[in-house]
Formats: structure tokens, sequence, C-alpha cells
């Protein structure tokens, strides 16, 4: 999808997946957009297109309550026009720079051109290094340099939602927002800020070539060198090597060693030195092969590939939520298995679980409970239930009156995230009734069991989920329910 719609989505996205729920969007609303799109004929397109058919409706009731939200949303995050004024001011910089000097004597061991030479070069290394990686791991991102990184941030300057625009109990959502779209964007973004870079590059050395010929129309320059450590025979042919692709296209030669030794200047003397003008021509002409020429090349292809990613935004569909939505569009039946470890749940907990999957999922969600894993006995392959093919989600079951451990309740929960069918997503639900009807006057206690158990999920990339089985807060435990579903054990 385009990349408007894919802000819609992820704005959509962060208001039905963060707890606690923003007022702004209800589940009325939720189930209103659902309706709305699976009667204009998304059901029976691709799950993208009912998705971003989903969030378009949803944006005439969320927009109209988050009006700061709603004016980012219509922002142009991107002007054709930028490319253009960064060659300008690149192209004038470059005519302003006198990267000769005053002086009218060009020491060809010297100018400010060499640095302009070697950077290019330096640069172009760095981009076929981080080819070659990207083709040897092409699984394994690479991140973007300090440069590109910079000018990253200089696009999104005047650009990003601001940290105060939620109302009435939103700016969790906002923030989630936010952040899923730096992420999403990531590769978008790079790739416009090395336009960016490669079209003020391009337009920097043209104003030094400018530069160069219009104080030449009005100015004598002289063409000398001197150095400390080189001979003229070594400096000779580092310079027949540089200007090498220039001489053999413009036919322009440079003097062989005892007329390039004849040259030779040591500071302070006025000596006249020969004409620059042939060098003058060697450097614009080199300037062009190593610069003008590839960085316009780099450009145009950035800007291209830019407008591609900006009409096909990469949106992580494989993510629980986005399975919810598709299986929403198709009418499936959820599947969940529940595991529990070292503690049974009693029959009133199970009527609390279908109970609470039944509001998540909806009245036809299936559920099985399987039998429950005592403690220590995870690593026992004849204990371990098998998880059935289709399953949508599994659950972990623990007690809040146990104290989670690595070795026993993490590896449990490992072993089974890695026996998941692809596509099912494994959290981590603790029942904290007998818990709190133990210590519920003791809100310290609590506290400190739930913060434990937050830290243990922690080490497992999630969240847990804490309900009171026996007669769960359904609005509440739903939300939570939907955040650990976006963030599953890893």
């Amino acid at each position: 999808m385009n990349e408007a719609a894919a802000r819609e989505v992820l704005l959509l996205q962060a208001f039905e997946s963060v707890s606690p729920a923003s007022p702004n969007w209800t589940d009325e609303d939720r189930g209103w957009a659902t309706q709305l799109a699976l009667q204009g004929g998304a059901a029976q397109a691709k799950a993208a297109a009912f998705i971003e058919t989903r969030a378009h409706h949803a944006m005439q009731r969320l927009a109209a309550r988050e009006p700061a939200a709603a004016r980012w949303l219509g922002l142009r995050l991107w002007h054709g026009r930028w490319p253009l004024w960064a060659a300008l001011v690149a192209a004038l910089v470059g005519v302003l720079a006198d990267s000769i000097g005053s002086s009218q004597r060009i020491n060809l061991l010297a100018p400010p051109l060499w640095g302009v030479l070697l950077w290019n070069l330096v640069v172009y290394a760095l981009f076929l290094a981080h080819a070659v990686m990207g083709l040897t791991r092409p699984n394994v991102p690479q991140p973007p340099g300090p440069i590109l990184r910079l000018v990253q941030r200089g696009l999104r300057w005047g650009r990003e939602l601001p940290a105060s625009v939620a109302s009435g109990g939103s700016e969790k959502a906002l923030q989630a927002f936010a952040t899923q779209w730096l992420r999403v964007s990531a590769p978008l973004n790079a790739v416009r800020a090395a336009a960016l870079l490669h079209t003020a590059s391009a337009a920097l050395a043209i104003g030094l070539i400018t530069g160069l010929y219009l104080r030449g129309l009005v100015l004598d320059y002289r063409a000398t060198w001197e150095s400390t450590f080189l001979s003229a025979q070594s400096a000779h042919a580092a310079l027949a090597f540089l200007f090498a692709p220039a001489q053999a296209l413009s036919g322009i030669g440079i003097p062989n060693v005892v007329g390039f030794e004849a040259l030779r200047t040591v500071h302070g003397e006025t000596s006249a030195g020969a004409t620059a003008a042939p060098w003058i021509h060697l450097w614009a002409l080199t300037l062009v092969l190593v610069v003008v020429l590839p960085r316009s090349l780099l450009a145009g292809w950035s800007t291209l590939r830019a407008q591609w990613l900006a009409r096909r935004v990469a949106l992580p569909l494989a993510e629980p939520y986005f399975q919810r939505l598709t299986q929403l569009q198709r009418g499936d039946v959820a599947r969940v298995q529940v595991l529990p470890y070292a503690n049974t749940p009693t029959p009133q907990a199970v009527l609390g679980l279908r109970a609470l999957l039944a509001d998540a999922f909806g009245e036809r969600a299936a559920l099985q409970i399987a039998p429950t894993l005592a403690f220590g006995a995870e690593d026992d392959t004849a204990a371990q239930h098998t998880l059935p093919a289709g399953t949508t989600l599994a659950v972990a079951l623990f007690d809040l009156a146990a104290t989670p451990e690595a070795e026993n309740q993490g590896r449990f929960v490992r072993l089974l995230a890695a026996r998941a069918p692809a596509g099912a997503a494994t959290i981590v639900l603790v029942d904290d009734t007998a818990f709190v009807r133990r210590f519920g006057g003791d809100t310290t206690r609590l506290a400190q069991r739930r913060e434990a158990w937050r830290h243990f999920a922690e080490t497992l990339a999630s969240v847990p989920v804490f309900a009171a089985l026996d007669a769960p807060d359904l609005a509440a435990t739903r939300r939570a329910l939907q955040v650990a579903m976006s963030a599953p054990v890893r």
C-alpha cells in the first residue's frame, strides 16, 4: 500500500493495541469500521486491501476526535522539489568556494579538490561494501551511517507527531504510532536521504567546476607544486595516474618529469610557474568522471527507488494484529490452545477463560485446555501437549502465586513457542485470582509479584497478561491480550 494508507493503518493499529485503551476509539468504533470494510466488497479482496479500506473508514471518526493527528496525516512528508533546492544550495556553495586560493597559484599536490575526490571515493567504497554485505547476509538489515541518519532526522524536522497532541487519554496510542511509523518508514527515509546526498554532492562538484572557470576568465592562474617528501618523479606518477582517464578523453597531456620538475617551487618563492589552463581542464573533467556522473546516476536510482517504496510501504502483516484482521475478513475461527503449568485451573477459571476468549475473538472461538504440566516436567517430551495445525494462539497459563524461574517456567514457554505452528502467537497469561484473594490487601506484595512476572516476560521479549479468571474484567483483559499478541514470545 502507499505511504498515506500505511500511516492510516498504523495509526489505527496503535489505537486498537495500546493499553489502557483510548476513549477516542471504542469497541463499537472497531466493529463499525470492520462492517463498513466488509460491506464495501473488501471481504473478497486481498488482506492488505481489506486492512487499508478498514483503516480509511476508521479515520472518518478517529481523525475528527484527534485533530492534531489528523493534521499530521495530511502533511506531505516528502516534496519532489527538495532535491532541486539541495542541488541549488550545493551548487552555490561550490561556486562561492575558492578551491585554489587568493595567491592565484594552483599547488597541484594540495588543492581542496583532492579532498572532494577522496571523500567521494570513500563513499563509493562504503556503498560497495554495504551492497556486498547485503548480498552475503540478505536477512541482516544494515543500519544507515551517521551522515545518512543526520539527513533522515532533517527530513523529519517539523513533520514528527508532536508529543502533546493527544487529548482525552490518547498519549500512549500516539506514542506507539510514532514509534511504529519510524520503524516501518526507515527504509523509505533512508533512500530519500540518499537521494538528497547524491544530488547535493553532484551539484557541489558542478559548482566547483563552474567557479574554477568563472575565476579563470578574469584571473591568471599559474600551476606549481611543492613537497617535502615527494620527488618530481613520484609526484608526476601520482598526477599521471589521477588524470589518466581525463587525459585519454580530452587529449590534454601533462609535462614529462623534466617539465614537471620545472614547476616545482619553494615556499616563499615568487616563480610564476606555468599556465594553469590545461590543469583546470583536467581537474574539471576528473570531477565530472569521478563525482558528477556517478553521483547523478546514484541520485536518479535513489529517486526512482524512493518513488517505488512510497507506493509499496511494507507493513508487518505477519504480526498477530494483522493476522486477526485477516481472520475477520475471511470469517475464520480463532483456535486457542491453553497450556497450564504447575497449577490446574478451577472450573470457574475455565468459564472465565471461555468468556474472555469469546469476548476477544468472538463467540465462535475454539478453546482447548491441555492437561496441566507438572513443575519441572518441561523437558519431558511424553508429557508435552501437541499443538494441532491451525492453532492461532498458544497461551502459557501460570498462577501468580508461583515465582517465575528461567530454567522452569521460562524453558516451558520457549519450548511452547518453538512447537507452535507457523503464524501462531505464544503469550503468557497469569491468573492472579488466588494470590489476590490471599494478599489482596497487601498492594505492595501484589505489585512486587506482578513486577517479577513482567521482568520474566521481558526476558522472552513479551509482556504478560494478568487476569482474575474466576471473574475477569473482560474489557481490560481484552486490551491486555491485544498488547501481548502484538509482542508475542520470541
